[in-house]
C-alpha cells in the first residue's frame, strides 16, 4: 500500500510539475465570502484562489458583499452559487448557525464545501463542511498577546484596550478571546500588581478604528498597549504618530501583513504581528477541490499558522505583501 502511495503521489507531482491541471471539463468553484472587495487582506486570498484557478484551468469565482459582515448578504450570495449548481463551493464561515441549512444543502447536493479563513467555532461538528483552512484564532491572540507582554512596562499598573473588530463574529470574538485569556492568566500570576483590561467595539475601517481607539486613549490616558483582531490598528498607529505620541508608548499588535501594517512596524508604532498566510487560504481550497474530482482524496484541515511578524522581519516580507503573496 505505500509503494501504491508513492508511486501515485509521484504521477501527481508529476502532472503539477508540467503544468497538466486542466480537466475534460473545467471545475467550477464558487467562493463566498463575508468581506467586502476593498478589503485589503482579501486581495491577497483572492490572488492564491485565482493563481490556483488557473493551474486547474477551473472556472471560478470570488463573490463579495456590499456590506462588511454582512451575514445576509453572504447567505444570499451562497444561495445564487448553488442555483448554477457548481462542482464546490469555499466560503467563511462567520456565524455559528446562519449559514448550517445552506452548506447542508449544498453538501446533499453532492457539491465540495470548504470553510476558508473562518470556520464554525464547532468545526465539523457544528457545520456539515468537510474541512476547514486557516488559522487557529484562540492559539493565535494568544501568542500574539504573550509576544507583546515582553514589550509592557516591567513594573507598576499595566492597562490594555482589545478592540473587538467584528463583534458576533467567529475570527473576531475567538481571536480577543486568546488575547484576554493571556491576560486573565497573567494577572491571576500577579496578584500584587494593577492589572486591567476592557475590550471595546473597534470597528473594521481604519478611519473608524482611529476614532474610536483615538477616543478611548483619550479618556484613558493610563492605556499602555491596544491588540486589533485585525489590521485596523494601523489607523491607531497614524492618530498616535499624528498627535505627537512616540512610537512605544502605547503599544500595538493585530493580525495581519497589509502593507499599512508594515509601514507602521517599520516606523516603530506596531511592535509584533501575526501571519495568518492569506494567499494559503486562497490557493489551497482550490487544490484539495481538485484532489477529491482527481484523485478521490477527501479535503482535509490545513492550519494556516499564526507565525509572528517583528519589525526586524519587514524588510523581508514587503514585496512579498505587496505583490499580495503574504
Amino acid at each position: 500500500m505505500k509503494k501504491l502511495t508513492g508511486i501515485a503521489m509521484a504521477a501527481l507531482l508529476s502532472t503539477v510539475a508540467t503544468g497538466a491541471w486542466a480537466q475534460d471539463k473545467p471545475l467550477d468553484i464558487v467562493f463566498t465570502v463575508h468581506s467586502g472587495a476593498s478589503n485589503t487582506f482579501w486581495q491577497a486570498v483572492q490572488k492564491g484562489y485565482e493563481d490556483a484557478c488557473a493551474k486547474i484551468a477551473a472556472t471560478c469565482q470570488m463573490v463579495y458583499v456590499q456590506t462588511d459582515g454582512s451575514i445576509p448578504e453572504q447567505v444570499a450570495n451562497m444561495e445564487a452559487a448553488l442555483a448554477r449548481k457548481p462542482d464546490a463551493l469555499i466560503t467563511s464561515i462567520v456565524d455559528n448557525t446562519a449559514f448550517d441549512d445552506v452548506i447542508k444543502r449544498a453538501r446533499d447536493a453532492g457539491v465540495i464545501v470548504i470553510a476558508s479563513n473562518v470556520d464554525d467555532l464547532e468545526g465539523a461538528a457544528g457545520n456539515a463542511r468537510q474541512a476547514f483552512i486557516g488559522q487557529g484564532f484562540e492559539p493565535a491572540g494568544y501568542n500574539l498577546a504573550k509576544a507583546q507582554w515582553e514589550n509592557m512596562p516591567k513594573d507598576g499598573p499595566i492597562h490594555v484596550l482589545v478592540g473587538i473588530s467584528g463583534p458576533g463574529q467567529n475570527w473576531s470574538e475567538t481571536r480577543a478571546l486568546g488575547v484576554t485569556n493571556f491576560l486573565d492568566e497573567t494577572i491571576k500570576a500577579n496578584p500584587d500588581r494593577k492589572i486591567t483590561y476592557e475590550k471595546i467595539d473597534s470597528g473594521t475601517d481604519l478611519a473608524v478604528t482611529a476614532d474610536r481607539v483615538g477616543a478611548y486613549l483619550n479618556a484613558h490616558p493610563e492605556t499602555n498597549a491596544y491588540f486589533d483582531t485585525g489590521f485596523w490598528h494601523a489607523g491607531v498607529a497614524g492618530v498616535l504618530k499624528d498627535k505627537g505620541v512616540p512610537p512605544g508608548k502605547v503599544l500595538l499588535a493585530g493580525f495581519d501583513l497589509v502593507p499599512v501594517v508594515l509601514d507602521a512596524m517599520d516606523s516603530g508604532y506596531i511592535q509584533v504581528e501575526v501571519d495568518q498566510q492569506p494567499y494559503e487560504q486562497g490557493f489551497m481550497p482550490v487544490m484539495e477541490v481538485y484532489l477529491a474530482k482527481t484523485v478521490g482524496l477527501a479535503p482535509a484541515d490545513i492550519n494556516t499558522g499564526n507565525a509572528l511578524v517583528y519589525p526586524k522581519d519587514v524588510a523581508a516580507v514587503r514585496d512579498l505583501s505587496e505583490k499580495g503573496l503574504r
